[in-house]
């Protein structure tokens, strides 16, 4: 029996119960637990456990503190109590937090009741020596074809994230069929494409992916290959990863961890973990944070630099990538809790959500200083983020957001619309909160899911918002299948398509979800893509490579 916090008595625990509950490697996220009531049997305690890591952590924090979500210590859910934990989950809340009762049983719902109220499990560090012995080559870059092996389009490729399954589907945006289904780490969050400089980027930008699992695995993705060749290295960079970026020379990749706290740079070509780096430091109210997670991570365009997110710390690290022997870090004061970003058309000024500040931080990548800080409502989440021009206002950057349903639009044209620049322009409410938005140069509209309502036919719709009058043009209702969502928006290569994915989001040995394209201007359904599992974010080739929002 394993019991909550208790003075001077601990158990440690096995956590490889862990990594096999969900079938990767994570083997060191939860070690200790200290003693007193409420309390679980060990074999209850490592289900709980895991069950928070795939559905708690990204919001809560891996030692609970809170970020996105409330803090969870339980100092914190003790006052709450078992009663009102388990309604909670169960029905979520109007905050922004998802129900869990359609995919936690009764009895899973109580028990996580009870592992909230526990002093959470201190996971181990990561040594670069580990990530060594983690690092696998499947295809040495000697060996690398020198023209496609499928004589596919491969440019209008879209690789979309298979979540609960650990795997990316490659699908040929010409044809509608899936080339592959290649594993990766569990949970992707995000990947990113190679694009330019190097000998052999250069020439085909686009071609190599790499992706950034929860369980903190980074795998290198070569769309030229044969479909089963088409993973060609990974390693394992922390226990709970994020994001991902990749150099613009082409030499390096980065991948961020939240637990370990550090990113961590490694040969781009080989995916040999090189350097590590700590997180850890002290935030914009002067307190020293053990765990500041790394959220977005994007190369910028116009500089041999990253931007690295530190969430908890509220601050943006400009990297210098020329010399990784010695690194030179600009470290940028914002705002808590940073999260996901987007460039303005220029490639200059970052957009990042600081969501739990209710904010949208600006940042130069030229001075390296932070621009503005913009209020906005509950909970900003841009995802990939979208760019347009207002009638009015110019140049705008847009967002939806997690506790709250409406649509904010900025200007972010500081040269040619000054008196806009950095300023609201409008919002548009919206039936729900919501993850996702997203456009392109060509549509006339602007796409947001609403993935964060309660209420099924809120969440399995998308709307569709007109760049012209600023008002929902139509309503979209992707399924009316009980417990499936609508989410995530991509065009594809010309703009004539906007993809959609319908996802369950209970773990499923079978196919549980589907990719739905509509025409971008009749806004009529065109074509679908069965046979996914939960299919989440797509990223199509072309749009990504060429930083099209």
């Amino acid at each position: 029996m394993i019991k909550s916090s208790r003075p001077g008595a601990h158990s440690i625990l096995n956590a490889s119960a862990l990594s096999m509950a969900i079938g990767i490697s994570i083997s060191g996220l939860g070690l200790s637990a200290q003693a007193a009531t409420p309390t679980l049997s060990e074999a209850d305690f490592e289900a709980s456990k895991t069950t928070y890591f795939q559905r708690c952590a990204g919001c809560h924090g891996t030692l609970r503190k809170g970020a996105t979500g409330k803090n969870l210590e339980p100092k914190e859910t003790q006052k709450l109590g078992q009663e009102r934990l388990e309604k909670i989950i169960s029905f979520g809340t109007e905050g922004g937090m998802n129900n869990f009762d359609d995919i936690m049983t009764k009895d899973e719902i109580k028990k996580m009741a009870t592992y909230i109220q526990m002093e959470a499990p201190i996971p181990p560090e990561m040594s670069l020596a580990l990530m060594k012995e983690r690092h696998k080559v499947f295809v040495e870059p000697k060996d690398y074809p020198t023209k496609p092996m499928h004589g596919r389009n491969w440019e209008n490729f879209f690789l979309v994230i298979e979540r609960d399954v650990g795997k990316v589907a490659v699908i040929d945006g010409d044809k509608k069929e899936v080339v592959a289904h290649v594993p990766t780490g569990y949970a992707v969050h995000v990947l990113k494409a190679a694009e330019h400089h190097n000998t052999l980027h250069a020439k085909n930008p686009g071609r190599f992916w790499y992706t950034q699992g929860r369980d903190g695995k980074l795998t290198k993705i070569d769309l030229w290959q044969t479909p089963d060749k088409m993973k060609v290295a990974e390693v394992q960079i922390a226990y709970d990863a994020r994001d991902v970026a990749v150099s613009g020379d082409g030499k390096y990749v980065v991948g961020g961890g939240y637990w370990p706290p550090h990113f961590v740079i490694a040969d781009a070509m080989t995916m040999e973990p090189l350097k590590v780096v700590s997180a850890r430091g002290v935030n914009v109210d002067g307190e020293y944070v053990n765990e500041s997670r790394v959220a977005a991570i994007y190369d910028t365009p116009n500089h041999p630099s990253w931007l690295v997110s530190m969430k908890e710390l509220g601050q943006m690290w400009q990297v210098d990538y020329s010399d990784i022997e010695n690194l030179k870090i600009t470290k940028m004061d914002t705002a808590k809790f940073l999260h996901d970003g987007f460039y303005d058309p220029t490639g200059r000024y970052f957009q990042i959500a600081a969501n739990a500040s209710n904010k949208m931080v600006v940042v130069d990548t030229e001075t390296q200083k932070l621009t503005k800080l913009i209020d906005v409502d509950k909970l900003p989440h841009p995802g990939p983020g979208a760019n347009w021009v207002d009638p009015k206002c110019g140049p705008v950057g847009g967002t939806v957001h997690l506790g709250v349903g409406k649509v904010t639009a900025w200007g972010n044209d500081p040269k040619g619309h000054a008196d806009q620049a950095w300023k609201v322009c409008y919002e548009t409410e919206t039936d729900g909160p919501g993850v996702f938005i997203r456009t392109h140069p060509k549509s006339d509209y602007v796409w947001a899911d609403q993935t964060k309502h309660p209420e099924p036919e809120v969440q399995q719709s998308i709307q569709v918002i007109s760049k012209e009058t600023r008002e929902i043009v139509k309503t979209i209702r992707l399924t009316e299948k009980a417990g499936y969502a609508a989410v995530h928006i991509e065009f594809n290569n010309d703009g004539s398509e906007v993809w959609t994915s319908v996802w369950n989001r209970k773990d499923s040995k079978e196919p549980n979800g589907e990719i739905i394209i509509f025409d971008a201007k009749t806004l009529e359904e065109k074509a679908r893509v069965k046979g996914l599992f939960a299919p989440t974010g797509k990223f199509n080739v072309h749009n990504r490579v060429n930083h099209v929002t």
